[in-house]
């Protein structure tokens, strides 16, 4: 008889097991990997945090990278172990469906409730880091389409370059803060406890990578046999169920965010998650192996993944307030609405 352990390790074994489950039984464990995949990422992020404030690391870094590496860890793990189960589809769906989730519906939406400060700084920094990796990927998953059907897939070469750029990006984040003082970013300073020690701090961290992993050991095969079972493509459900679940810590950030009255730390999480989900995210899983790119990616995610960076680019442009107006948030979180509504309704 298998034994616990077995079913941890081998992910075949743990597949077989859950494709045995009722449909009630895989939806149930689909919200179980995803709450280990919040709560995981929530632990690390408190203790990553912790440890960093202790070693003297500004905030913007703190805000804009580190934090926002924490909440990406589950995209990046649920990613990574799809494309080494053969699963490109969810690899990349995932990747890019948080990137639409992030903006559209999580920065969409906090702009709807709240008033969000234009933090200049983080936004003109890494604002043009998170469109321009996503337009990026997508212009060079464009030119595949000039390569034969079998070899239209991202390979390690370029998984590498996006994880070079990613140490570039963080590389250039300390930089820009060791030239600007926490007056002249914008970050609020005050409200953050120095009190953990150091070997609590490095609990949470591992506790947090240790769920993380095992939620996403358990949302992947559960979520496949969904799509199997219903007949959905597995990019589809990548794209809306996964990459909502594996998007809720920025989710439960921001709603944290706005009940304390603290919205402007939505827009650094944000604009950083999209960064790492594009170099990080897709970048990993397509240096663990490399990513087919269903047809259709080009119809539908990367044009409405580049449609909802770009137009939240624009409004950062062209606005010269110190706020976003709802409207625009209301724009992002119409797009991200019509996107799932569309795959379900038509594609589906």
């Amino acid at each position: 008889m298998s034994t616990l352990w077995q079913y941890l390790i081998e992910d075949e074994l743990l597949a077989e097991l859950i494709s045995r489950f009722p449909l009630w039984g895989l939806l149930l464990t689909t919200v179980a990997g995803i709450l280990l995949l919040s709560k995981g990422a929530d632990y690390m992020i408190d203790g990553v945090v912790d440890l960093a404030e202790r070693t003297g690391l500004p905030k913007v870094v703190i805000g804009a990278t580190i934090v926002s590496l924490g909440t990406t860890m589950p995209e990046a793990f649920v990613s990574v172990l799809a494309a080494f189960e053969g699963d490109p589809g969810l690899a990349l769906g995932n990747g890019v469906g948080s990137i639409i989730a992030d903006t559209g519906l999580i920065f969409g939406l906090t702009a709807l409730i709240s008033t969000v400060p234009l933090n200049r700084y983080i936004l003109n920094r890494n604002g043009w880091w998170q469109v321009g990796s996503a337009t990026l990927l997508a212009l060079l998953a464009s030119l595949l389409l000039f390569l034969p059907l079998e070899k239209r897939f991202i390979g390690r070469p370029m998984g590498i370059g996006l994880l070079i750029l990613l140490g570039i990006y963080m590389y250039m984040n300390f930089l820009w803060s060791r030239g600007h003082s926490e007056e002249e970013i914008g970050t609020d300073t005050e409200g953050h406890e120095k009190g953990a020690p150091l070997w609590l701090c490095w609990v949470k961290i591992a506790g947090g990578i240790v769920m993380v992993i095992f939620g996403a050991k358990i949302l992947i095969p559960a979520a496949s046999e969904i799509a199997l079972r219903l007949g959905v493509p597995q990019d589809i459900i990548a794209a809306t169920m996964v990459a909502f679940g594996t998007s809720l810590p920025e989710l439960m950030t921001a709603i944290t965010a706005v009940r304390k009255g603290h919205p402007e730390i939505t827009v650094g999480n944000v604009v950083g998650a999209d960064v790492l989900n594009c170099l990080f995210v897709i970048g990993a899983a397509a240096t663990a192996r490399p990513l087919s790119v269903p047809p259709n990616f080009y119809l539908i995610h990367f044009p409405v993944m580049l449609l909802t960076l770009w137009s939240f680019r624009v409004f950062v442009t062209a606005n010269r307030g110190k706020t976003f107006p709802r409207w625009q948030g209301l724009w992002l979180l119409a797009i991200y609405l019509g996107y799932v509504t569309f795959q379900y309704t038509v594609l589906n």
